[in-house]
């Protein structure tokens, strides 16, 4: 459904690999708050996209991924949608995903010689997971390889063994401080972390 006025074209891009036990009647209950925003009846109805070269929500049944390649028009408003999207998915994911969500200015025209404003676009990462360490798990591995790419323009990857370590460190220091603030047993409160049901959380791999 098209918002007359939406001053935001919205993309939300990422792959969420499912449990084997999540099935259909699940998934559009988790996706509610996307195919709900877009004024939609089902999340059948409103899986294409607002433009047709995307190929919207999909639910890749050979490797039971969730695949989401869509754009909505809205507002800052969606911002709550994502992260009622993202407590949903921490529940049936069965690993860490990482998903852009994107706010393209719907009003900007780039090529207008007269215009003398910026373009409002804006982008958030947010992250989702089983447990708090699978999400940290997905941060950690998106972030060293952000470096390393930067890094790799100026120094062989070779030399770079320090530079992993440290991020490393720095994600045990935050893991360990999270298991240290937690009740044993309790997932912890707040935020795109954990879900219900996973009593304490296990510790990723790399973070030594």
């Amino acid at each position: 459904m098209t918002r007359y006025n939406a001053p935001f074209e919205i993309h939300v891009h990422g792959d969420v690999p499912l449990r084997e036990d999540v099935g259909p009647a699940q998934i559009q209950e988790v996706l509610k708050p996307l195919w709900q925003y877009a004024g939609a009846s089902s999340l059948d109805a409103a899986a294409n996209s607002h433009f047709d070269d995307e190929p919207g929500i999909r639910l890749d049944t050979a490797e039971h991924v969730l695949r989401m390649c869509w754009t909505v028009t809205g507002d800052e408003d969606f911002r709550q949608a994502v992260e009622e999207l993202c407590m949903g998915l921490n529940d049936i994911a069965l690993a860490g995903a990482a998903i852009e969500v994107s706010f393209y200015d719907a009003d900007f025209d780039e090529e207008d010689p007269d215009s003398n404003e910026d373009a409002r676009d804006d982008f958030m990462m947010c992250f989702v997971g089983p447990t708090p360490a699978a999400i940290m798990q997905v941060q950690r591995d998106l972030l060293i390889n952000d470096v390393t790419h930067i890094m790799e323009r100026h120094f062989d990857p070779s030399e770079l063994g320090g530079v992993v370590a440290s991020i490393d460190a720095l994600f045990t220091q935050r893991f360990d401080a999270l298991v240290n603030s937690m009740q044993l047993g309790k997932p912890p409160r707040g935020g795109h972390g954990g879900s219900s049901g996973h009593g304490g959380p296990r510790k990723p791999r790399h973070l030594h």
